[in-house]
């Protein structure tokens, strides 16, 4: 296939009307930043963008802003920031090119650009896809780790030059923004955390307290006024894209797509409303604007992603690779019906129902379209659990309830730190520490606690015992709920 044959507007006219973007990209105009690149926000924020564009008739585009990969930045300019979203169904696939994103940057590269984006008054909402490790926190406090290598080092750095961390150029940009007295901005983090708005808020504004800028109390009294850190809920399978993807979707456009991405047909986002300046009316899309998200939150939280890490430790213990196939052992839905009917307490009554929220995460998790790696999900391990099993964990245990689910989940996790094709963790060296050849089992897992920062569940003998006593049937693949 030819340069000629590659996805990009020109293409556009070349395809079926119902492959084509809802909106024509060349109506829309930068009025959002968005920081990370990735599959996820693709699939989800600018899909609801894209509509709510559509739905309006205003003109609300898209700049994507790539940390890290260079290489995302160009493959998404050289297709005029077109890309394929492939809805994963059991009943058929369905294909469509998305149009929102009008703009794509490298973070360090395009820094000035990004700048001068985030004080654009045009520019009223920012939104983040970076994971938990791009926030930086510390752990037992959720403030800004600045000993932290790429923080300290950014926080040395001119605002200008080469920052390495989303929140330090977030910072810098904001900074800008209210330097140049530009109107309120809204920055939403669609990243899976607790009360995701206030840990957002609180590394930034911790970022400015650290800095060097001789005016930083100021721009912390103008930001007090000006910019809002709405929490949110998101939710979308996505899985990582293969080989196998990219065919399809060649198949389904007639032309070639490097960035496909591919979801399951469900998708959700709740938002608090909150706002400090015109957004998008993701509503016409079905976005739910609530006083608190707290309740969906923590539904959210606990029950799919802590069922979702569940199934990716567990299931790889067992040998397996995808969710899918993990719902199809004899233990799978069991597995995730437990953990919810364990977890359920610890939820706000307000909430969605977690009997109901657990039948939907079964019919989720058991299509068969999707092919969602166990790896993928496992990634970062110690940041995810952090999340979403310790503090259920600790409330539970605190009422003296048993807790034996979260238990072979964290024994599952423990056990998959030691072995040498463990997923990518941040504290991977520290992890793997834990495990001397003369160590005792109870030993390591209160070890493995303490890198957690769960102290306090270190000294819970009761529960160490319990997580070490799951360890010889996961080394032999057994999963006994």
């Amino acid at each position: 296939m030819s340069a000629d044959d590659l996805l990009n507007r020109e293409a556009l006219l070349r395809l079926a009307p119902e492959l084509r973007p809802a909106v024509d990209p060349a109506e829309l105009r930068t009025r959002v930043v968005h920081f990370g690149l990735g599959a996820f926000h693709r699939a989800h924020q600018a899909v609801f963008t894209e509509q709510a564009a559509a739905r309006s008739g205003e003109p609300w585009g898209i700049t994507a802003v790539a940390p890290r990969s260079a290489a995302t930045v160009r493959a998404l300019r050289d297709q005029d920031c077109l890309y394929s979203l492939t809805e994963r169904r059991p009943d058929g696939h369905r294909t469509r090119v998305v149009g929102s994103v009008v703009g794509a940057l490298a973070m360090g590269p395009d820094a000035k650009t990004v700048d001068a984006l985030l004080a654009d008054p045009e520019v009223t909402v920012v939104t983040l896809t970076v994971t938990e490790k791009g926030y930086h926190r510390f752990p037992s406090t959720g403030g800004l780790d600045t000993t932290a290598g790429p923080v300290a080092a950014d926080l040395v750095a001119a605002a200008d030059g080469p920052l390495t961390t989303v929140v330090g150029r977030l910072a810098a940009g904001l900074a800008v923004r209210m330097r140049a007295g530009a109107p309120p901005i809204s920055v939403v983090s669609c990243d899976n955390m607790a009360d995701n708005g206030a840990a957002l808020g609180r590394v930034v504004h911790d970022y400015i307290r650290a800095s060097a800028w001789p005016d930083r109390a100021e721009i912390l009294d103008r930001m007090a006024e000006a910019v809002a850190f709405p929490a949110t809920v998101v939710d979308r399978i996505v899985p990582a894209t293969s080989d196998a993807d990219r065919a399809a979707a060649e198949a389904a456009l007639g032309v070639r797509d490097a960035l496909p991405v591919t979801g399951e047909p469900y998708r959700q986002w709740v938002l608090e409303d909150s706002f400090a300046a015109p957004r998008p009316p993701w509503e016409l899309d079905g976005a739910l604007f609530v006083p608190d998200v707290a309740p969906y939150q923590l539904t959210k939280l606990r029950l799919l992603n802590g069922s979702h890490s569940a199934l990716a430790c567990l299931g790889s213990a067992a040998g397996l690779t995808t969710i899918a196939g993990t719902m199809a052992a004899d233990w799978g839905e069991r597995l995730v019906r437990a953990l919810c009917a364990e977890v359920a307490p610890t939820l706000p009554a307000d909430g969605p129902d977690p009997v109901a929220y657990a039948d939907d995460l079964v019919v989720r998790f058991r299509n068969p379209a999707m092919h969602h790696l166990l790896r993928q999900i496992g990634t970062d391990g110690s940041l995810k659990i952090t999340e979403r099993w310790l503090p259920a964990l600790r409330e539970l245990r605190a009422r003296g309830e048993s807790t034996p689910v979260l238990e072979l989940a964290l024994a599952a996790w423990a056990d998959s730190t030691r072995r040498a094709d463990a997923p990518a963790d941040p504290a991977a060296e520290a992890l793997a520490a834990c495990w001397g050849p003369s160590t005792r089992p109870a030993e390591t897992v209160r070890a493995l606690l303490r890198v957690l920062g769960a102290a306090d569940l270190a000294d819970d003998k009761a529960l160490v015992a319990a997580v070490a006593d799951r360890l010889p049937a996961l080394r032999t693949g057994r999963v006994e709920i």
